[in-house]
């Protein structure tokens, strides 16, 4: 992915060297001469404007080529990933459900959060892992600026791919897709850390009492904010009746 967003940015300054070079050789060629000569005026010029037409189907076609090989190799599939993560992306946060730990004999646990209090999640450093994607309200993107990738989370459909991170650090994740009124907040830390520091994470997630596969954030068919002001006025429609 990164070879093909260094290539573009190098053939996009490419043709704006030629087309500006052009433009200023042009201006400085054809400017009007104190004899007040005119240039010479054509209606059309046949070979310039097929190198026109030809000339940007060539380029989009090599970006075309080189985006699809990309792709095939950034959605790659381990055979046996050492980790399995689905995330669930809801309004307006993200929940990352740990699944088949040995840390945790096997019982799945979950981190979650919500816009006041963003989920985080943890990663073992130089182990492959999956992530499922999954949503059960609207569309989200899964993005972590750091892998040069993201991933549409698509209600009804399961999207999925493998990265093995290969750099110890605290990152920041974020939601790529306008998903509505608290999309901005819709961000996570990622921490890449040594096998044993996740391991314990675990542990700490499972003594906690955060067990299971939840299907979303803590607030994902509400309003941030709103949820008291609606009890309210629930409670104060009762007393009425």
């Amino acid at each position: 992915m990164f070879v093909l967003w260094v290539g573009a940015w190098i053939a996009s300054a490419a043709v704006m060297v030629l087309v500006l070079g052009l433009m200023f050789w042009a201006m400085v060629r054809y400017r009007r001469r104190p004899d007040n000569e005119v240039p010479s005026q054509l209606r059309y010029h046949l070979p310039l404007e097929v190198l026109y037409t030809v000339a940007p189907v060539i380029i989009v076609a090599i970006f075309f080529a080189q985006t699809v090989k990309s792709q095939t190799g950034m959605l790659e599939k381990v055979e046996d990933p050492d980790h399995t993560i689905t995330v669930v992306g809801s309004k307006w946060q993200f929940t990352f459900n740990y699944l088949d730990e040995e840390a945790t004999g096997g019982t799945p646990v979950f981190d979650t959060g919500e816009p006041s209090n963003p989920s985080e999640l943890w990663l073992p450093v130089d182990e492959s892992v999956r992530f499922n994607l999954i949503s059960p309200d609207v569309n989200h993107s899964f993005w972590i600026p750091e892998f040069y990738f993201k991933l549409d989370v698509v209600p009804g459909r399961q999207n999925s791919f493998d990265v093995t991170p290969t750099r110890e650090g605290v990152f920041t994740g974020r939601c790529a897709e306008l998903c509505g009124l608290y999309h901005t907040r819709m961000i996570f830390k990622v921490h890449v850390v040594p096998r044993e520091e996740y391991d314990a994470h675990l542990q700490q997630l499972q003594a906690a009492g955060q067990i299971g596969e939840p299907e979303g954030g803590v607030e994902a068919n509400q309003i941030a904010g709103l949820a008291e002001a609606q009890k309210a006025q629930n409670a104060e429609n009762g007393e009425q009746e």
